[in-house]
């Protein structure tokens, strides 16, 4: 075999964009790209390492020697490595070989742009292409309209390794969640899945979250195409695919980007800035113009290649402040004196220009648990840009109050109550997430009070206080059949529950809550606007009750909505209402269906002109018990 000839994928206008910071498709030039070179097949190898004295290939096609087959840096400063290897093919194992100016260390590292690698506990990059014929363009193109953030987005979070294992406890492939999960997800009504990290990375525990292979879907599952798969299968069958995604650090595994060329190429240099105290992890050096190439270029990846609708971007607020997790004294202030990191939020704005200026019908969230203002708004006014923002607030306050026995929650009201003071100051997304369901907090269903009717009459309560609430959904899986216990990712879910009535009917609520929000465009026409709410009362302290009205484009469209959060059926409640008519139950938590006592109203009820509540007319209903009632007005 030859050993390397120069060749180069790089224009010089690429790598001016390049140490701009402006290159947002750096795969399509940086890792390991079969090509043909004077008639020859090989393998066209780019890298970034600008503080290397020396760069080679090495890997299973040359026993992994050193020095066998050398890079060559590029002459404009870039501190590209290159070079053509002929006879190199697909599926050919690699590293990159680094001797540093620095001290003459010499690593080992993985491509940090390879699309496959080996599995885990091995760390080999793989030779690989992203050939794959689609068959989602009816999709693609209804998502334009259909993933807007006026339409519903109801998410079902996912973990790949833990929702179900096969008869041998064994994770199912990619292949195999083609068929399951799409058809699970299909049944249950969800319109998207949000899936926990599917990038490479190192460590189970890790749930994902500390990526090595940030442009690889992890081998454990299956290969790139079976990804690929997954992804077109879930869209065919009409489902979003939101991803998570983590650039807001990564691990010091010696196979991976930390300390890359012998110096602080992607992290940090100051250890202030450039390690996590809690997570024990390196943090992106967020101001280095490659460094957010990079990044972004990553974002647009997996928009582009893999199909993508969405990215749920985790741990923004670690981001944004300077003093995140930082005592005084290990931090410094940003040049205006305050705790913001400029850099961020500058490469917040620009990743999010990027991805809403190259693709129709995506949507950015924030995973950001801070009051930092305008996260979801536009960044012409000022904002960063994101296109929804998880609601913190909201999931702690709500779980906080149905923990709470009934007989105590008219001292708590506020609890529930306090959430629309700031609803429409970002586009929110209510989360019951992974987050909720471990380390000693307990499943959803288990924080719930009560003898067991009570406590899943409170989840029932709770969801469908949740669906209609405004705002976006997202539930991890598990909580949709009231699982009992916390989420352990290294088994399958509780699937044997659903042998129990209780159960059985949490799931069906769930699938009929997703119905009814998909149904009713007042419960998502206006969900991130004012206009979309009203209060009917949210002073019944007294009786733990709780009335609104949602709102859509049409008047005659719009839903009334009622809380009773006790145990006591409440006859002749009455709730004061806009106009004359009559109300049709539409759901309600309490029907026998679902494991409740059927206490509601098979029957229109009558609009009357009694003034009430500060209306003109009012109408008397049967509160159930511990339930939600939603009704059409007409």
């Amino acid at each position: 075999m030859n050993k390397t000839q120069p060749h180069s994928l790089f224009t010089d206008f690429d790598i001016e964009l390049f140490k701009a910071g402006k290159h947002f498709k750096l795969y399509e030039k940086f890792g390991a790209h079969l090509t043909e070179v004077n008639g020859v097949q090989g393998v066209y190898f780019a890298v970034w390492a600008p503080s290397a004295r020396s760069v080679s290939v090495v890997g299973d096609f040359n026993y992994w020697m050193q020095g066998e087959h050398p890079l060559y840096v590029r002459w404009d400063s870039s501190g590209i490595w290159e070079g053509f290897i002929p006879g190199v093919d697909k599926g050919t194992k690699y590293k990159y070989k680094i001797q540093s100016n620095n001290r003459d260390i010499i690593t080992e590292k993985a491509d940090p742009f390879a699309w496959y690698c080996e599995h885990p506990p091995q760390t080999a990059s793989i030779v690989w292409d992203l050939d794959y014929r689609w068959k989602d363009q009816k999709w693609l193109e209804a998502r334009k309209t259909q993933n807007q953030l006026n339409r519903p987005h109801s998410v079902y979070e996912v973990h790949l390794g833990s929702w179900r294992r096969n008869s041998e406890g064994k994770f199912l492939t990619y292949l195999e969640l083609a068929d399951e999960l799409t058809a699970y997800v299909k049944e249950m009504g969800f319109t998207h899945v949000e899936f926990m990290p599917v990038m490479e990375y190192p460590y189970d525990p890790s749930w994902g979250y500390q990526l090595v292979g940030y442009y690889a879907p992890t081998s454990r599952f299956g290969k790139p195409q079976d990804f690929m798969l997954l992804v077109d299968k879930l869209h065919q069958a009409g489902i979003g695919v939101i991803l998570d995604w983590v650039p807001s650090h990564f691990p010091d595994d010696a196979h991976g980007l930390g300390f890359f060329d012998g110096s602080n190429l992607y992290e940090h240099p100051d250890r202030r800035k450039g390690y996590h105290p809690d997570w024990k992890s390196l943090v992106f050096n967020y101001g280095r113009n490659e460094v957010r190439s990079f990044l972004i270029s990553n974002a647009i990846f997996w928009l582009q290649q893999y199909h993508a609708d969405g990215l749920r971007v985790d741990a923004v607020a670690s981001m944004l402040y300077l003093d995140y997790s930082r005592n005084d004294g290990e931090w410094e202030p940003n040049i205006y004196g305050g705790r913001e990191n400029l850099d961020t939020i500058s490469f917040l704005k620009d990743f999010n220009e990027a991805v809403y200026t190259m693709f129709e019908g995506v949507q950015t969230i924030a995973e950001e648990s801070t009051s930092f203002p305008m996260v979801s708004r536009p960044i012409f006014n000022g904002g960063l840009g994101f296109g929804m923002k998880w609601m913190m607030g909201w999931m702690h306050d709500t779980l906080q109050y149905f923990k709470r026995e009934p007989v105590y929650r008219k001292y708590h009201q506020n609890d529930l109550t306090f959430s629309m003071t700031y609803a429409f100051s970002e586009n929110f997304m209510l989360p019951l997430s992974h987050d909720e369901v471990v380390y000693g907090k307990h499943s959803i269903a288990g924080r719930m009070p009560g003898d067991e009717w009570q406590k899943f009459a409170n989840l029932r309560l709770l969801y469908g206080y949740m669906f209609t609430h405004p705002g976006a959904k997202l539930l991890f899986m598990g909580a949709e059949f009231g699982q009992s216990a916390e989420w352990n990712f290294e088994g399958e879910l509780q699937w044997y529950l659903l042998q129990f009535g209780y159960h059985q009917g949490i799931q069906k609520l769930i699938t009929d809550l997703n119905a009814l929000y998909k149904s009713q465009p007042a419960l998502y026409e206006k969900q991130f606007s004012p206009e979309g709410f009203e209060w009917i009362n949210y002073s019944d302290h007294q009786n733990a009750v709780i009335a609104y009205i949602r709102k859509g484009e049409n008047a005659k469209q719009d839903v009334v909505v009622v809380c009773n959060f006790t145990e006591v059926v409440r006859a002749d409640y009455r709730i004061g209402l806009p106009r004359k008519g009559k109300l049709t139950q539409l759901f309600n938590s309490d029907e026998t269906q679902y494991g409740g006592s059927g206490v509601g109203h098979a029957k229109a009820v009558k609009i009357e002109a009694e003034p009430w509540n500060g209306r003109d007319f009012s109408a008397a209903i049967t509160l159930p018990p511990l339930g939600i009632a939603v009704f059409k007005m007409s």
